[in-house]
C-alpha cells in the first residue's frame, strides 16, 4: 500500500484526502481530531493528530471577517443574517467545547500564548466549555435531595473539569463574570474540589463582590440543602475587603469606595433572603450583619428590612435579642418611608420606636442633624474608619462574652442607635434632650416586662 511498491497507493490517496479535504475544513478538522484522540489520544504517532490540532488553532486565530466556513454559533439573539455577514470574534468557541478535556487544554493554552487575544475572550470559551460538561448548580442540588446520587466515576470527571476550567482563567479582573466565578464555586462545593481551587474561586470572586447580585450569593449547605453555605459568602466578603488593606492611589481608592458602597446593597439584598430561614441562629445573623463595614452602607433601609423579615420568621426571639438585633439600625440612616413603617412596626424593641420618635420629631421640627457619618474620599480616613470598626466590634463581642457587663443606656452605647442632639443646641441642653428619650425608652420597656 505504500509508495515503494507502487505509484497511487491507498496511503498516498489517504495522506492527499487528509490534506487537501479534512483539514481545510473547519467542522472536518475538529470531529477528526475528536475521533483520534478517543481511538488513541496522546498515543498517537502524531501523523494524523498534530496536522489536525495545527489546523484548529490557525482557523481560530484568522481574523473573523476572514472565516469563510461554517460553523456551530447558537448565542441568543444572533441570526443567520449576521452569521452572514461577519463572523462574531468567539465564533469558535461551541465547535471547540465539543472536544475532550485535555485537547481544549492544550488548544487554549497554545491561544494564548500567542496573546493575540483578550483575557475576555479566552474567558467565555471557557465560561461555554463549563456550560457543555459541568451541570447547573441547580441540577446538583436537586440530586442532592433525591434518592438517586450521582457514582463517584461522574462526580471525579466533573471535579476535574471544573479544576481543569479554574486553572485557565486569566488572571486579568473582569476576564469572566462573577456570576460565572460564583456558578463555578458552587459547583465546587457539590463535587468535592481542592481546597486550592476553592481558595482561587473564593479570591477571584471577592474581587468582583461589587458585580454579582444577591441570588448570586445564595449558595446552598451540602449538608443541608434546604439551608444556605454561609460560611463560604463570609470568605468571599472577606476576601473583597482585604483589597482596602493595601497602598491606593486617590483614583482607585475612589473608585473602590464606590464599589463598597455597591456591595453593600448587594450584601443587604442578600440578608433579606436568608433571614426567612427558620434554622439561622440571631447570634450568626448579627455577625453576618456586623462584618459589613458600616461605610458600605450609605442607607440602612436594607438592613431594616432584613431585620425586619428576621423578627417575623423567628417570633419565637427574646426581648434582649430583638434589642440586639435592632442596635445594628442608624435610625438616622433610614429613609422617611422606612422609619414611618418603623414606627408603626409592633415587630420592633419599644425603644427603638422612641428613638425614632425622637428623630422624626427633630426632623419635623427643623433640627435634625446629619443623615449619617460624613462622606470618606481619601484612603487614610477609610482604613481608620475601617479600624475604628473593627475596635468597636471587638469591644461589643468582649461584653457580650465571658464577663458580661449590665447593658449600657442608649445613650452610652457605641453602635449606631444613638441619638445625636441638635448641633444648635448647648451642651447641657443637649444632655437634658437625650436623658428625656432615654428615659422614655426605659419606661416604655420596663412596662412590657
Amino acid at each position: 500500500m505504500t509508495e515503494s511498491v507502487a505509484k497511487g497507493n491507498f496511503i498516498a490517496k489517504l495522506d492527499l484526502f487528509f490534506e487537501s479535504c479534512i483539514l481545510l475544513g473547519w467542522k472536518d478538522s475538529i470531529m477528526t481530531l475528536q475521533s483520534l484522540w478517543r481511538h488513541s489520544g496522546w498515543s498517537d504517532d502524531h501523523r494524523r493528530m498534530q496536522p489536525c490540532m495545527n489546523s484548529v488553532i490557525e482557523k481560530i486565530l484568522i481574523h473573523p471577517s476572514q472565516v469563510a466556513w461554517s460553523y456551530s454559533y447558537t448565542r441568543p439573539g444572533y441570526t443567520k443574517k449576521q452569521q452572514r455577514s461577519a463572523a462574531p470574534k468567539d465564533w469558535w468557541t461551541e465547535d471547540v467545547s465539543e472536544l475532550d478535556l485535555d485537547i481544549f487544554r492544550s488548544i487554549i493554552s497554545t491561544i494564548r500564548s500567542t496573546k493575540k487575544f483578550p483575557p475576555a475572550l479566552i474567558g467565555e470559551a471557557l465560561h461555554v466549555y463549563a456550560f457543555k460538561h459541568l451541570p447547573s448548580p441547580l441540577e446538583f442540588q436537586e440530586q442532592a435531595q433525591s434518592s438517586s446520587a450521582r457514582t463517584d466515576d461522574i462526580l471525579n470527571k466533573h471535579q476535574r473539569v471544573l479544576e481543569a476550567i479554574v486553572s485557565m482563567i486569566p488572571t486579568e479582573p473582569g476576564s469572566v463574570s462573577a456570576s460565572f466565578l460564583f456558578r463555578l464555586l458552587k459547583i465546587a462545593c457539590y463535587v468535592g474540589a481542592s481546597t486550592s481551587t476553592k481558595a482561587e474561586l473564593i479570591r477571584r470572586s471577592g474581587r468582583q463582590l461589587d458585580e454579582t447580585t444577591a441570588s448570586d450569593l445564595l449558595i446552598p449547605s451540602t449538608t443541608d440543602p434546604r439551608s444556605h453555605d454561609i460560611s463560604t459568602v463570609t470568605a468571599v466578603l472577606e476576601s473583597f475587603l482585604l483589597q482596602f488593606r493595601r497602598h491606593m492611589p486617590r483614583e482607585e481608592t475612589e473608585r473602590m469606595i464606590m464599589s463598597m458602597t455597591k456591595v453593600g446593597r448587594i450584601y443587604d439584598d442578600y440578608l433579606q433572603i436568608i433571614a426567612s430561614d427558620s434554622t439561622l441562629p440571631v447570634s450568626k445573623f448579627i455577625e453576618l450583619a456586623e462584618s459589613l463595614p458600616e461605610m458600605a452602607r450609605e442607607e440602612h433601609d436594607g438592613l431594616y428590612q432584613a431585620i425586619d423579615t428576621y423578627l417575623k420568621e423567628h417570633a419565637e426571639l427574646s426581648k434582649a435579642e430583638r434589642k440586639r438585633l435592632c442596635r445594628l439600625i442608624d435610625c438616622r440612616k433610614l429613609s422617611p418611608e422606612a422609619r414611618a413603617n418603623a414606627i408603626a412596626n409592633d415587630q420592633l424593641p419599644l425603644r427603638t420606636i422612641v428613638q425614632l420618635l425622637f428623630i422624626e420629631q427633630e426632623r419635623v421640627g427643623g433640627a435634625g442633624g446629619s443623615k449619617g457619618a460624613p462622606a470618606i474620599s481619601t484612603l487614610n480616613e477609610f482604613s481608620d474608619a475601617m479600624a475604628a470598626q473593627d475596635e468597636a466590634r471587638r469591644f461589643r463581642h468582649g461584653l457580650e462574652g465571658g464577663h458580661r457587663r449590665e447593658e449600657p443606656t442608649m445613650g452610652a452605647r457605641t453602635d449606631n442607635t444613638t441619638v445625636a442632639p441638635s448641633p444648635s443646641e448647648p451642651k447641657i441642653a443637649k444632655d437634658e434632650r437625650k436623658k428625656k428619650a432615654e428615659g422614655l425608652g426605659d419606661k416604655c420597656d420596663n412596662k412590657t416586662k
